[in-house]
Parts: C-alpha cells; sequence; structure tokens
C-alpha cells in the first residue's frame, strides 16, 4: 500500500473513533423515555435504511447462498443482543466506564478463536489476556456497588461482540463489507420487528415500544445514523491501510468517549476506572505487538520464492 492510501485509512479509522460514541450518547439519551429494545430495532431499520443506498450506488450483487444467508442471520442475532445489552447497561452507566469493558473483546476472541479454531496463541499472549481482564474487574468492582449487576451488560456485550467478529470471519471475503452491513441491518430488523409488534402493549419496560416525542425521534434516528457512518468509516480504512496499523487506534474510541460523556453528561471516570482503562489498552497493545511479532515470525520461516 502507498503511504496516501494508509494515510487515508488512518484518517478514516479516526473518524470511527470520533464518531462511535456519538452512537453511544445517542442512544443512552433515548432511553430517558424509549425502551431499549425499541432502540436496538431502530439502530438496523434507521442503518439499513442508509445503506441500502450505498450498495445501490456501489452497484454491489445481492445474490446470498443458504451458508452466508444463515451465518449473517446469526451474526445479526449476536448483534441485537450485543446492542441491547450495551445500551441497557448505558442507561444508568457512564458510556467510558461501559466502554472500557467492552474492550476486553480482543482477549475474548484470543481465547475463543484458540478453543473454536485452534488459533495458536502463546504464553505471552496468554498473560496479557489474564491482565487486561484484571484491568476490567477494576472497572466493574466499583460500577457493581454503584449499579449492581446492570455493570455486567457491557461485559455481556463483550461476549457476544466476540462471537459475532467470528462469525465475520467465517463469512470469509466472498461478501463484500457494505453488504455484510446492509444483510446485517435487514437481518436484524426482521427479528426486531416481530418482538417489538408481540411486546406492544405487554407493558414489559425495555420491550413495550413507544411514540416518540419531540428530540426522541432525533436520539433514534441518530443511533442508525452514528452506527451507519461511524462502521462505514472503518470499512473503508481497513480497505486503504493494513489491520495491523489500524488496531492501535481503536483505543482512541475511549478518549473521545471520555469527552463525549463529559461534554454531553457530564460525567468522568474516577481514578480507579481510569487505572483500569490504563491496563485494559496496555494489555491490548501488547497483544497487538506480539501478533506482529508472531506474523512477522511466520513470513521470515516461508521459503524464498523462486
Amino acid at each position: 500500500m502507498t503511504r496516501d492510501k494508509t494515510l487515508t485509512g488512518i484518517a478514516l479509522m479516526l473518524v470511527f473513533c470520533l464518531l462511535a460514541p456519538l452512537l453511544d450518547a445517542s442512544a443512552k439519551l433515548a432511553t430517558d423515555a424509549i425502551p431499549v429494545g425499541q432502540i436496538t430495532t431502530a439502530r438496523f431499520l434507521v442503518q439499513g435504511a442508509l445503506m441500502l443506498p450505498v450498495a445501490l450506488v456501489l452497484r454491489l450483487g445481492f445474490g446470498l447462498n443458504r451458508r452466508a444467508a444463515g451465518l449473517l442471520a446469526l451474526r445479526a442475532l449476536c448483534l441485537i443482543a450485543s446492542t441491547y445489552a450495551f445500551v441497557a447497561g448505558t442507561k444508568v452507566m457512564p458510556i467510558a466506564d461501559a466502554l472500557a469493558i467492552v474492550f476486553v473483546e480482543p482477549f475474548i476472541l484470543l481465547i475463543l478463536g484458540h478453543f473454536l479454531f485452534k488459533n495458536a496463541i502463546g504464553p505471552r499472549r496468554i498473560a496479557a489476556a489474564v491482565v487486561g481482564f484484571a484491568g476490567v474487574l477494576l472497572v466493574i468492582q466499583p460500577s457493581l456497588t454503584l449499579y449492581g449487576t446492570v455493570a455486567l451488560y457491557p461485559l455481556a456485550t463483550a461476549f457476544l461482540f466476540a462471537f459475532y467478529m467470528l462469525i465475520t470471519q467465517s463469512l470469509g471475503p466472498g461478501t463484500h463489507p457494505v453488504m455484510q452491513q446492509l444483510y446485517t441491518s435487514i437481518f436484524g430488523g426482521l427479528i426486531c420487528l416481530p418482538v417489538m409488534l408481540l411486546a406492544d402493549g405487554s407493558g414489559l419496560a425495555e420491550l413495550d415500544p413507544v411514540w416518540p416525542q419531540g428530540l426522541f425521534w432525533l436520539w433514534l434516528f441518530g443511533v442508525g445514523f452514528w452506527a451507519a457512518v461511524s462502521h462505514m468509516s472503518m470499512t473503508f480504512a481497513l480497505k486503504y491501510a493494513p489491520a495491523s496499523t489500524l488496531a492501535p487506534l481503536h483505543y482512541l474510541e475511549l478518549i473521545a468517549a471520555v469527552a463525549v460523556g463529559y461534554l454531553i453528561f457530564g460525567t468522568f471516570p474516577n481514578l480507579l476506572t481510569w487505572a483500569g482503562i490504563v491496563v485494559i489498552v496496555g494489555s491490548g497493545l501488547y497483544v497487538i505487538y506480539r501478533e506482529r511479532v508472531t506474523g512477522q515470525q511466520a513470513r521470515a520461516a516461508l521459503p524464498a520464492e523462486i
């Protein structure tokens, strides 16, 4: 890749890190009057409506085989559950605290990849994962005291998103990333809408839909809009720059989340949460570094081309 393309990829990744917390902020604002299930549904409906024109402009094919359709439906189910858990968590927790817990996902992915796909991981990366989990405990412990078991919801998000990533890997390169997002939105809407219809009038606090008033229409639209724009930024960032270059930048999303939480909600992490964030980020960066070293060693071991 040329230097200019790599810089474009880095710029797009920074856009993702800046915009993704706005999705979380929109969802948190909406929870003041809108059930969590309805917010989750809005994400998929709005995101799908925005992604469809992109797919049409790019003239991407809409064909799906049975295997891909099944994986995309399962992928959507994981994203529905992870979105629901995160929104339910941020309803009472600061965004930065919840996101810090979610950032344990790379360690979960590392371990699941080892057991499910026999991916090789050395003792150093295992140790980094353990340290990363310890960092999460630093964030969760005071949150459990303040918010109760709701503080565990972001941890559920991390596990569910790890499965989402594993399913994405299983899809392989055959499905364009834009179409993956569109299909996930379509399947997500098809799963969520019947649930909302069945829950209508049920009195279930987090599922029984309500008619939004005033700015709450904007917050619901914002959930889907920022999801579409931020994830499109990441999709095209990966097109222009290698994942190994972009992965460390992802942690800037935490800094953006702290800023958004402070500016919109007046929340700021305490010292124990900051300590946990530092441990999680440090461990994550070390895992990325070890993956680079392992990749370089594997390439060096390959026989030279004749």
